[in-house]
């Protein structure tokens, strides 16, 4: 029977497991995440925890900021409210000064130069004060202890007492007497005579 079939070709024997096993290696290969994915994966989470601690610098920042306005605020709040009690304990003593200047005591002598000396100091802390004759009336900065005339257009007609104010702050109200402002109702003579001119025309 072997020399009838002389060209027939022998038997091959494949190892099944052996080729399964090269499947599986490559099928994991190609599952399995490459080095460049690994690391956009990082870079990924580099950026989002560098956005984080940017965003809690950013609002550390802005915390400490408002802090110190609200500090340099409450400083010169406070500074401004001693400075404020101090020339209000002064106020007295300005009126005096304002009586005596009244009865001619501070014309010359070392007292108007105590005085000048005083009022100039004060004026450069910011103390103001207000209230003059004719001045418009303004009952948040005026008190009117009398009043003439029938309240149209008032105005300052006597003063009293001055008014002070330090800054915003109102240390003390003037006490006035308040008049009725003097409005000008006489018209012009152009205008009367345009009119009469008008009336002759007329007739």
């Amino acid at each position: 029977m072997t020399d009838q079939n002389p060209e027939q070709e022998p038997n091959t024997i494949v190892d099944n497991s052996a080729l399964q096993g090269e499947v599986d290696e490559a099928a994991a290969d190609a599952a399995a995440p490459g080095p460049e994915a690994g690391e956009d994966v990082l870079a990924d989470a580099i950026s989002a925890e560098l956005a984080e601690r940017t965003a809690d610098l950013q609002r550390l920042t802005a915390e400490y900021a408002n802090y110190r306005r609200r500090v340099e605020r409450d400083r010169r709040s406070a500074t401004d409210a001693a400075k404020a009690a101090v020339v209000t304990e002064l106020l007295g003593v300005l009126d005096d000064l304002d009586r005596a200047r009244a009865h001619g005591d501070l014309e010359s002598g070392p007292l108007k130069s105590v005085a000048d000396k005083l009022a100039t100091a004060l004026q450069k802390q910011g103390l103001e004060e207000f209230g003059t004759e004719g001045e418009p009336f303004d009952p948040t900065l005026h008190e009117a202890v009398q009043h003439e005339g029938e309240g149209r257009d008032p105005v300052i007609g006597m003063v009293m007492r001055k008014g002070y104010r330090f800054g915003d702050r109102v240390l003390r109200h003037a006490l006035v007497g308040v008049t009725d402002g003097v409005t000008d109702l006489v018209e012009t003579p152009g205008t009367t005579n345009a009119g009469s001119d008008a009336g002759t025309d007329e007739e």
